[in-house]
C-alpha cells in the first residue's frame, strides 16, 4: 500500500508514498502492517495513531514511535494491509500484487518473463518483467495500448510488446 519515506518532523512522525491510486486509502485504517525493505514476510502490526495528507504524501503518528531518530529507523519499510481489509478490485482493475509472478507472452507467442514488480511514473503504472529471451529487465507500460489481457486464472498476461524492445 506504500512505504515510509523519511521522519516527519521531531516527534516522531513519518512520511508515507502511497503506492494506491486513492493516496487517501490507508487513512481509513487504525492499524498498519509494516515490514522490513526487500523482506518477504514478517509483517508486524503498528497502530496509527494520527495520519493526514500532506502534499503528495501522508504523514503520520505511529504508536511506540516518539522521535524523529525512532521515525528514521523505519525509512524504506513497506506498509501493508489484509486483503479482506480491501474493497474488491472493478473489473479490469488489479492489484499489483496479484501481477507480481504473472508470466508475460506477446502476440507472436514470445515468453517475455514474469512479472517480478509493479511500479508507477506518476502517468500509469509499469510493469518490472525478467527473464524470458534476456538478462535486462524489460519495463513494460500497464496501458490498453500495451496489455491485451489479463488472465489471473492462468497466471498471464498478454502483450503488445516486441521481445527486442
Amino acid at each position: 500500500m506504500g512505504r515510509i519515506a523519511a521522519p516527519y518532523g521531531i516527534r516522531g512522525w513519518v512520511k508515507v508514498a502511497p503506492w494506491s491510486e486513492d493516496p487517501a486509502t490507508l487513512l481509513a485504517h487504525a492499524v498498519w502492517y509494516l515490514r522490513e525493505p526487500g523482506a518477504t514476510a514478517n509483517w508486524r502490526a503498528v497502530e496509527v495513531v494520527s495520519a493526514r495528507p500532506h502534499a503528495n504524501v501522508l504523514v503520520a503518528e505511529l504508536r511506540g514511535i516518539e522521535s524523529r531518530e525512532a521515525a528514521a529507523t523505519l525509512r524504506g519499510y513497506e506498509i501493508g494491509l489484509p486483503r479482506e481489509a480491501l474493497p474488491v478490485p472493478a473489473r479490469n482493475e488489479y492489484f499489483w500484487s496479484d501481477l507480481e509472478g504473472l508470466e508475460v507472452i506477446n502476440r507472436t507467442g514470445a515468453n517475455l518473463g514474469r512479472v517480478i514488480g509493479v511500479t508507477s511514473n506518476g502517468a500509469h503504472a509499469i510493469l518490472r518483467v525478467a527473464g524470458g529471451d534476456r538478462a535486462a529487465e524489460r519495463l513494460i507500460p500497464f496501458v490498453p495500448a500495451y496489455i491485451d489481457r489479463v488472465n489471473a486464472d492462468v497466471r498471464r498476461i498478454d502483450v503488445d510488446w516486441e521481445p527486442d524492445f
